[in-house]
């Protein structure tokens, strides 16, 4: 490999002569060797943006070279299409509060713009013309928020079609009664539509809770340059910039009424993973029913089939395995872990910065990409296609002592109570021994043990009610 020689403050550095960037990349790549992840590529996009932007308004008010400023603009708008992703190369957990990443774009747009001028007498500065009346400080939190409006409104999408599939069942089970269960026991019949409802029910709250925690992304900090207090920014630079880059990205932008406060204090981010986690114990709930629904076939509950989706053992023939709630799982535990990392790095802070920016923006980034990805093919490859065992079902509640909680108001809390216990010990159903015993007629067992009745407010059979309670 070829190389050239750069030098900083700290000395001199070999760079491989066919890359973009220099000398603080590669000081970034000794010194963070870490996760081997690269920043995600939509967050290269939102820096790219800000850059393409930056040098488009420092030229207006007089500060950059318009060459230059077209050069840069030429080269941003090729990282922003992705075509310089390559050469962002930087770990995604880093010291410096994100100081690397600005600089590794800082150092590949320099260096792609001055290929674009093609002049030898023309020097592009990474740190005097790229990031001209910028800092780390305001470039990577506003690039954080351009990429949390972006994924926010990926997952919303993916949610909103959940949403409508859930609901799709929630109809199509209307009428299928099965029993419910608490504590793992039976309890009382319900219908599998409502079981679905309830799932649509939880997930409109997500979106909800998600669409309200990511509006305060719309407040930016673009202009407050390190600390909050506008050094070296120029007050018709950051009016530029709001300006263009609600152009560029078509969001509602404004600035934050507190430049200082939001360079200092990352708890719009915790209330967003807060949010995040929240849906993805919703999910794994929802999941964790799923599995429990379609168990056995022959040994579990078998009240629905979910879509088969790949064989599930290399030993046992035949098996298939719950195989997207089971990632949905898996997704959603590492969402929570996520949420933890992400409240003790937004505490550890310190005075006019938070540090632990680079872990807070990992583990969010991660967070809306899984869980994007996994409301996608739990929607797809599991919702879409459930069946229900109808007969399965109805047999399960007939055969069931909880169903005698329905007739309890027509022959007395005492009566219903023996004849839970003798359907226990003898196996007999609770229908055939109401019926033995004279307690009700088989016509009225059919009113009082309809799947409407009983799975809906009020008392099953309620026109019947004429026994008065305690009867024997």
């Amino acid at each position: 490999m070829k190389y050239r020689i750069e030098s900083d403050a700290l000395g001199e550095k070999q760079i491989p002569t066919n890359a973009y960037y220099g000398i603080q990349t590669a000081r970034a790549l000794d010194n963070f060797p870490i996760t081997g992840e690269k920043p995600h590529p939509e967050l290269i996009r939102s820096i790219a943006i800000i850059k393409k932007v930056a040098a488009k308004a420092n030229a207006e008010i007089g500060l950059l070279d318009t060459s230059i400023s077209l050069a840069i603009g030429k080269s941003a708008q090729e990282m922003k299409l992705g075509l310089w992703n390559n050469q962002i190369v930087v770990d995604t957990i880093q010291g410096g509060a994100g100081t690397s990443l600005n600089m590794n774009v800082n150092e590949v747009l320099a260096n792609r713009a001055m290929e674009i001028l093609n002049n030898s007498n023309v020097t592009v500065s990474s740190n005097s013309h790229v990031n001209m009346s910028q800092s780390t400080n305001d470039v990577i939190p506003t690039a954080v928020h351009l990429t949390l409006l972006k994924l926010a409104k990926d997952l919303g999408t993916g949610l909103n079609t959940l949403h409508k599939q859930l609901v799709i069942k929630e109809k199509e089970f209307e009428s299928v009664i099965k029993m419910g269960r608490t504590h793992l026991q039976d309890a009382i019949p319900i219908r599998l539509g409502q079981e679905f409802g309830a799932y649509a029910c939880v997930i409109r709250r997500d979106i909800d809770r998600i669409e309200q925690s990511v509006r305060q992304l719309n407040k930016i900090s673009i202009g407050a340059t390190a600390i909050g207090t506008g050094l070296n920014a120029r007050i018709d630079y950051r009016e530029k910039m709001m300006e263009y880059l609600i152009e560029e990205t078509t969001y509602p932008l404004e600035t934050a009424e507190n430049l200082v406060d939001i360079t200092q204090n990352t708890d719009r981010y915790t209330e967003i993973s807060s949010a995040l986690k929240i849906l993805a114990i919703n999910l794994s709930k929802m999941a964790n029913d799923l599995r429990l629904l379609s168990s056995g076939p022959l040994t579990g509950f078998n009240e629905i089939n979910l879509p088969a989706r790949q064989p599930g053992s290399s030993i046992m023939p035949g098996k298939v395995n719950p195989v997207i709630p089971e990632v949905i799982n898996q997704i959603s535990f590492q969402v929570i872990g996520n949420d933890h990392a992400i409240s003790l790095a937004s505490e550890a802070g310190q005075l006019e910065l938070n540090v632990m920016g680079p872990v807070i923006v990992s583990n969010l980034l991660k967070s809306f990409t899984m869980l994007t990805n996994g409301v996608e093919v739990l929607s797809e490859f599991a919702i879409k296609g459930i069946t229900a065992n109808v007969e399965h079902c109805r047999e399960l509640v007939e055969s069931s002592v909880g169903i005698v909680t329905a007739i309890n108001p027509h022959v007395s809390y005492e009566i219903a109570s023996k004849v839970a216990k003798e359907a226990l010990v003898t196996g007999q159903s609770v229908r055939s021994i109401c019926i033995r015993h004279g307690y009700l007629t088989s016509e009225e067992l059919d009113i009082i043990l309809d799947a409407k009745e009983m799975t809906e407010p009020g008392i099953a059979g309620s026109a019947l009610l004429k026994k008065a309670v305690g009867t024997s």
